[in-house]
């Protein structure tokens, strides 16, 4: 089985990728960007540098721009062109637990906590030990009729198993500002899955290899890459499993009124969206800023003969 790790980086090589590159099982794949140390290096991966990039696909460099974390993108293509059969898309902050990546769900049949809602959307940090927290990207109109009382035990088969972050959490920034917190999840929460769309991000994520053609991080909309990234793939069929923590999250110095304003397009859409995938995937580009839409068009070119 082919594993291929993906991350983007704008700083000199982290413990996190230091220990990434590391694993045996596994070849690192990082995304370069202009602010990308110019003698940045790996002793054991492939640094996909700027100009490759533009080499590959002039088109969809433009589109996306430079100086973003949407350049991971091109990291997927990597992966494919890699013929990776599971992706771990991850953050270069996100520092791997004994174990990470060992016992994969992904492309497994998997006993679950299973939850039902009648809400919209579900959201997996509300169903944990830290259940006054709430996962970025979640519409905040429903944070006070989340209900986790309908649950069972169920068996699904995994496409995205997204697994958790111990230290501090992909939480919103209003949450993070409230509440700012130092996680440890229970195991025993996990894994989870629900009957409605839930979000999940782009660090510490696998996924089925045959997921990259519907996966792309959506760029010009602030922080909602991942997460409308998640909605959109959730809504194509394929199913999300949330899992335990396997990273630590020493995350890296952030802005958190910059956080909230680079989240403003979730709060504002992100309840209307979840409904309107329900009923039609492809809804997601009434969504899109021109540039974004263009970049999805792109970026899905690269499989329409795969």
């Amino acid at each position: 089985m082919k594993k291929v790790i993906v991350t983007t980086t704008i700083n000199p090589p982290t413990e996190a990728i230091e220990k990434f590159q590391s694993m045996p099982d596994w070849e690192l794949v990082v995304i370069g960007d202009k602010k990308t140390p110019a003698d940045y290096r790996l002793r054991r991966g492939t640094y996909v540098a700027p100009e490759e990039q533009e080499k590959y696909d002039p088109a969809l460099s433009e589109a996306i721009g430079w100086n973003c974390i949407q350049r991971r993108s091109f990291g997927l293509l990597w992966a494919r062109d890699m013929g990776a059969d599971v992706v771990a898309v991850v953050d270069d902050d996100n520092i791997p637990l004994e174990g990470w990546g060992d016992n994969l769900l992904v492309d497994r049949d998997t006993e679950v906590h299973y939850y039902e809602t009648d809400l919209p959307a579900f959201d997996p940090v509300g169903a944990t030990n830290h259940r006054l927290l709430w996962h970025r990207g979640f519409p905040l109109q429903l944070l006070t009729k989340r209900d986790y009382s309908h649950k069972s035990r169920k068996t699904v088969r995994v496409d995205i198993q997204a697994d958790f972050w111990n230290g501090d959490p992909d939480i919103d920034a209003v949450c993070r500002m409230e509440h700012a917190p130092e996680c440890s999840f229970d195991p025993g929460c996990f894994p989870m899955a629900a009957n409605k769309i839930g979000p999940f991000n782009s660090q510490n994520t696998f996924l089925r290899g045959a997921c990259l053609k519907d996966y792309f991080l959506f760029p010009h909309v602030g922080r909602m890459d991942d997460i409308w990234a998640s909605f959109y793939l959730q809504a194509k069929g394929y199913r999300a499993v949330w899992g335990q923590a396997s990273v630590y999250q020493q995350r890296n110095v952030h802005d958190l009124v910059r956080d909230m304003k680079q989240e403003y397009p979730g709060y504002e859409n992100n309840l209307k969206l979840v409904q309107d995938l329900a009923a039609d995937p492809e809804s997601i580009l009434a969504y899109l800023p021109g540039r974004s839409a263009w970049a999805f068009e792109l970026y899905r070119r690269h499989f329409k003969n795969a």
